[in-house]
């Protein structure tokens, strides 16, 4: 499982120009799910992002959590974050899981992210999205679970 983790002050997922999703401070999430990946990866994953300490405290230190400033999740699937150029020009996405895996372990995810208690949104797995933000730092970890 791989997530891209950005900080922002706001952002939105739009299908056919249509608003699916959408937060104001908090965290984008792309999301993708390794064609080996274990539903243990789904709790180990979801549990370090809600409790990544990438916002500023009172000294601007990053010590405080989403759940410590109010932010809200939004959570994008983003096969293509398994993308391997090694061999040529175009990416191969071998290493990403098949539909058949991924759509359940990203539900999955993204109710673990819910049940946690952030405000939750999400984009349209499999759809083509645009993905509108404001970066805040800018500040971007990524999670190899």
């Amino acid at each position: 499982m791989r997530a891209v983790i950005q900080r922002v002050k706001e952002a939105e997922v739009k299908v056919d120009g249509k608003t699916i999703g959408k937060i104001s401070k908090g965290l984008l999430v792309l999301l993708a799910i390794h064609q080996d990946d274990t539903e243990d990866k789904i709790e180990k994953t979801a549990t370090k992002i809600i409790n990544l300490r990438i916002f500023g405290d009172k000294d601007e230190k990053m010590n405080l959590s989403v759940k410590d400033v109010g932010g809200e999740i939004l959570v994008v699937s983003q096969f293509t974050l398994y993308g391997d150029t090694s061999r040529g020009n175009r990416p191969s996405f071998i290493e990403s899981a098949r539909p058949e895996k991924a759509i359940p372990y990203y539900k999955k995810f993204v109710e673990k992210i819910k049940d946690s208690g952030p405000k939750t949104a999400t984009g349209e797995f499999g759809a083509m999205m645009d993905v509108n933000l404001v970066n805040d730092g800018p500040v971007t970890i990524i999670i190899d679970a």
